[in-house]
């Protein structure tokens, strides 16, 4: 039977807790480029969106934006696959998701980093498309990351229901600006108050997500 459903998932908060990796190349950076170090719970704030703007928030200048990346980066690479952890159900969601409907990631990491990862926790074989930072001009919040993804899913995805499943409002306004459903999930990094303006369906995590998708 032909799946008339596209999920795409968000990563970081959605399916796995890269808290660690993120927060401890962040501090490399920073240090390494004498920028003041944030605190955990203000650098969890700023998760979800790209490098480059997480170390503008923090007050890093346009000039040495480059050098902060590429320090963070460096960093990363280095402990990101030990220093992440699937989330808990998000193996059971991403495996009930593929029985009914056709699944694609949509990150602002590096589609590479984010292969990586779903290897690493033998799920990428449930996903057709993952769309990273470097395959589009503009990340989320634009709706290009997402269109995207589905159109390369399905050039008649506009046929099929999309859902975008993610933790902070970058996904849902993504989403909503592209013209997919947007479902919220609480075990991320995004705050439920700034979720609830965007999405009419929240729910704990990925799993929830699913099995609401699959009763529509």
């Amino acid at each position: 039977m032909a799946k008339k459903k596209i999920i795409l998932f968000d990563l970081d908060g959605t399916l796995i807790d890269s808290t660690d990796a993120i927060y401890n190349s962040f501090c490399f950076s920073c240090q390494k480029n004498q920028l003041q170090i944030p605190s955990l719970e203000e650098v969890k704030k700023t998760i979800g969106h790209t490098s480059s703007d997480m170390f503008s928030h923090f007050g890093a200048s346009q000039n040495k934006l480059t050098s902060f990346v590429d320090s963070y980066r460096e960093y990363y690479l280095k402990v990101f696959l030990e220093q992440t952890k699937i989330l808990p159900n998000a193996i059971s969601s991403v495996q009930i998701a593929n029985e009914f409907a056709r699944l694609g990631i949509v990150s602002t990491k590096t589609s590479k980093r984010s292969i990586e990862l779903l290897e690493f926790f033998d799920i990428l074989k449930y996903f057709e498309i993952v769309i990273g930072i470097e395959d589009v001009q503009f990340p989320k919040p634009h709706k290009e990351p997402i269109l995207c993804a589905k159109n390369k899913i399905d050039a008649k995805a506009s046929l099929l229901d999309v859902f975008m499943i993610g933790d902070t409002p970058l996904d849902a306004k993504s989403a909503i600006d592209a013209g997919v459903h947007p479902i919220g999930v609480k075990c991320g990094y995004g705050a439920y108050e700034d979720l609830y303006k965007l999405c009419e369906n929240i729910f704990e995590d990925s799993l929830e997500a699913v099995e609401f998708i699959r009763t529509l």
